[in-house]
């Protein structure tokens, strides 16, 4: 062991050793740049000699260093209070988050203090707090009687919005609209509605993309800075189609469905019925277009609150789309929630908005594969167009026009060979994969895209930036950055030379934020 340590320390030594001169030359370096001592030694041996043009040179001199040293010193003070002051407003966002957190809880508590208050003040009249009535209009536009009947019947209830729906609906039946458009037709009337109807702009290769991803997913996750008209665009969708979107505006303190569709509140017998949950239930009774918006969809851990949801959506039998809302039967149940619960519609899509901050979180793999970005990161100018109005859609039409779309433009096999060559490359080179998944949606969103006026080389380009390139966010970048040139090279022999526009522009901006 003696034989061990003397080499261990030889061997060590000569690392710390490096590690000191280095130090000691930074330390060295810094003494000799303020060795006024040593400068002064120099000047008093030559000014002597100086004449007046030289004693000019001599001062100008002098003042460079000074700068060069003021320099030095700026650049170190402004990128500490840069750091000082990022690190102060990160502080700030997280203290407001917490704020915000903290806020919703005492509301929640406050709202279950009113209702128990209520049941106490129910129970003071002789009731039962499940007897309690909710009035479900303004009086004034009821008849003598009614508002006593509305009372009654909702007292009875523990959905009292859903139940007043199915009393709404009574003998309601699902109308037939006689579509006859095309899916170019479809894009060009609504681009023409949201310009004339709303003054919203939008260019053709989005809304290619929107349809396409209506088509691949059930939820649509638009991106992109602030202020380029994400939540707009699924508006004006909703405004369109006839059915306004029923907008959920997403909070920091959702962790499970419930924020989402609601609670039944165990001391009252009611159920919190949400905005959403009654935009599932009445969408149950027609063949229209209905639309629900997560607005910052992100500010909240998306994976948490629509987990459920994500995982039933993904069940290739719509029967089979089932949320449980209770465990119990009730008599007076809405009589579409059976055994307590509720099965999904299949004509109503969900459309997220993100900003990508600080004051977010980061969506997930889990979330963006069941989904469909898009990207909306310009504003358009605005441009002339005809007068269109809004238009009655059967759902079942346009999904059987997007079927066509996949039968008439399904992806060429050569399209698919050189898919599957691009799997491989990007497994071989980023240790990433596609996914049966990935596949099956690529198969249904390009041929719409094709269908809506667009070709297929350009709709491959647009899902695999927004669905396969996105991956590369995660990886270690400057590991990857040497192979970033390749594949764009790769991408130009396989789909010719500049087609893939989208993926070439994101591997670029990838490499010079590596």
């Amino acid at each position: 062991m003696n034989t061990f340590f003397r080499f261990f320390y030889e061997f060590t030594s000569v690392f710390f050793d490096g590690i000191i001169k280095i130090f000691n030359g930074i330390v060295n370096g810094i003494v000799k740049m303020f060795s006024f001592v040593d400068y002064r030694k120099i000047l008093e041996s030559y000014k002597d000699n100086f004449s007046v043009l030289e004693w000019i040179l001599v001062v100008i001199t002098i003042l460079f260093l000074v700068v060069i040293v003021l320099g030095i010193l700026y650049l170190i003070l402004s990128r500490l209070r840069k750091y000082l002051r990022l690190r102060r407003q990160k502080m700030n966002q997280d203290d407001l988050l917490d704020e915000i957190g903290n806020l919703n809880k005492k509301v929640r508590q406050l709202m279950k203090e009113k209702d128990e208050l209520m049941a106490m003040k129910v129970s003071q009249l002789g009731l039962k707090p499940d007897e309690e009535g909710e009035p479900t209009g303004s009086g004034e536009n009821q008849a003598p009687g009614e508002e006593d009947k509305n009372d009654e019947n909702a007292g009875n209830v523990r959905f009292p919005k859903l139940v007043r729906i199915d009393e709404r609906m009574k003998g309601f039946k699902a109308k037939n609209y006689n579509c006859n458009f095309t899916l170019e037709e479809l894009i060009d009337n609504f681009r023409c509605f949201a310009a004339t109807q709303l003054h919203l702009y939008y260019n053709e290769p989005l809304l290619r993309a929107f349809f396409g991803g209506l088509a691949c997913s059930k939820l649509i996750i638009l991106q992109g800075i602030s202020g380029t008209g994400k939540t707009s665009l699924a508006y004006a969708w909703g405004k369109f189609v006839k059915h306004n979107s029923c907008i959920a505006s997403v909070q920091p303190s959702w962790r499970d469905k419930t924020e989402l569709l609601g609670y039944f509140n165990e001391f009252t017998k009611k159920f919190n019925e949400s905005n959403v949950l009654e935009e599932l239930y009445i969408s149950r009774f027609d063949d229209d277009v209905h639309t629900i918006i997560l607005d910052e969809m992100n500010i909240a851990r998306v994976e948490y609150y629509f987990a459920e949801m994500l995982s039933i959506l993904e069940v290739p039998n719509r029967n089979e789309w089932v949320i449980e809302l209770v465990t119990t039967t009730w008599p007076d149940d809405p009589k579409l929630v059976e055994n307590g619960k509720l099965r999904l519609p299949g004509n109503l899509w969900y459309i997220g908005t993100i900003n990508n901050d600080d004051s977010t979180f980061m969506v997930t793999d889990k979330v963006y594969d069941r989904a469909m970005p898009i990207d909306i990161n310009e504003k358009i100018d605005p441009f002339a167009c005809r007068e269109q109005e809004a238009m009655d859609i059967n759902s079942s039409y346009m999904e059987a026009l997007f079927k066509d779309a996949q039968e008439k433009y399904a992806v060429s096999d050569k399209g698919i060979n050189i898919i599957n060559k691009l799997d491989d490359y990007v497994i071989h080179h980023f240790r990433i994969a596609f996914g049966n998944r990935i596949m099956k949606q690529l198969k249904d969103f390009v041929p719409v895209y094709v269908g809506c006026g667009g070709d297929e080389v350009s709709g491959i380009d647009y899902f695999l930036a927004k669905k396969v390139l996105r991956k590369f966010e995660q990886l270690n970048l400057i590991l990857i950055r040497d192979e970033i040139d390749g594949f764009i090279k790769y991408l130009n022999k396989e789909f010719g030379n500049g087609n893939m526009k989208e993926c070439i522009e994101f591997l670029e901006r990838l490499k010079k934020s590596a």
